[in-house]
């Protein structure tokens, strides 16, 4: 009598789930690529300018319809999203529920440039996509200025940077562990200061005339950057340092349970998790008896 030996394979490399809540389809794509053309043409425009143009630099007049057309186009990646079925019910509450924490976050800021709000935009991009860090960025910027009475001329371009922010965190290179943190710490620098710049470069050309920082219509390119360089290393990067430091302190201190919280609620809620519908076992059980009369 001879023993038969089941032989098992060797355990395979573990997979990982897809803990993204937004999956850029490509129309939500398409529109993410709109609304960041139109940010940086909101940002970049006063360099292309002629030197006797009569466009109006200030961006107080243009930032309603920045903020009018970017609207849309955020509300416009949700539904396509929704349409195609890569974003549920699910994604959307947790959507709100982040919004309403970066809200609070936010509510201590704007002390020597200590914003919490982007900690909170870090760890969300990287763990439920690129596509929700865009939208969560946006939408935490929009909801925590009307509850600070915030509103203004800046907003969109607020937006727009706290968007960018979120999106580039979910681009981040795969890792895990302490390199995962490091990563995510070096990235809340960086972004803490290019968060910073940009909020200067949309106000740089309209309020630094007749110094030798000013925004020169019509000149190059290369010397209006050169200008602006001076002016923020001069004036913005001793209020950027405390947003950047906060970012990287955070992530190193508390980064890893908020990102094994974000990707816990991620596996549970499934939201790549394919949708099927089965019989119970007992109905099963119950009819195969009458099937053979």
């Amino acid at each position: 009598m001879s023993a038969t030996v089941e032989v098992v394979p060797p355990p395979g490399p573990a997979v990982r789930r897809d803990t993204r809540a937004l999956r850029l389809r490509p129309r939500a794509a398409v529109l993410l690529v709109l609304a960041s053309v139109l940010g940086l043409l909101a940002f970049g425009w006063p360099l292309v300018i002629q030197a006797h143009s009569s466009e109006n630099l200030a961006h107080s007049a243009d930032a309603p319809w920045i903020f009018v057309a970017l609207l849309p186009l955020l509300l416009g990646i949700v539904v396509a999203e929704i349409a195609e079925g890569a974003i549920d019910a699910k994604a959307v509450a947790v959507l709100g529920v982040l919004a309403a924490c970066g809200c609070a976050l936010r509510l201590p800021g704007g002390v020597s440039g200590f914003e919490p709000v982007f900690f909170l935009l870090i760890p969300s991009g990287r763990v439920l996509g690129r596509g929700f860090g865009f939208v969560l960025g946006a939408l935490t910027i929009f909801a925590s200025a009307l509850v600070t009475g915030g509103v203004g001329p800046w907003l969109p371009f607020q937006m727009f940077g706290a968007a960018w922010v979120g999106f580039f965190a979910g681009c981040l290179p795969p890792a895990r562990g302490r390199r995962e943190i490091a990563i995510l710490a070096a990235y809340g620098f960086v972004a803490g200061l290019a968060y910073g710049m940009l909020m200067d470069f949309w106000f740089w050309p309209v309020t630094t005339s007749g110094t030798q920082f000013s925004f020169i219509a019509g000149d190059g390119l290369a010397a209006n950057l050169h200008r602006f360089w001076g002016f923020y290393l001069s004036t913005s990067l001793g209020y950027d340092l405390p947003r950047a430091v906060t970012n990287a302190v955070l992530v190193l201190i508390v980064g890893r349970p908020v990102l094994n919280a974000l990707r816990r609620v991620a596996r549970r809620a499934g939201f790549g998790a394919p949708v099927s519908f089965a019989a119970p076992a007992g109905a099963t059980a119950a009819r195969a008896p009458t099937e053979g009369h």
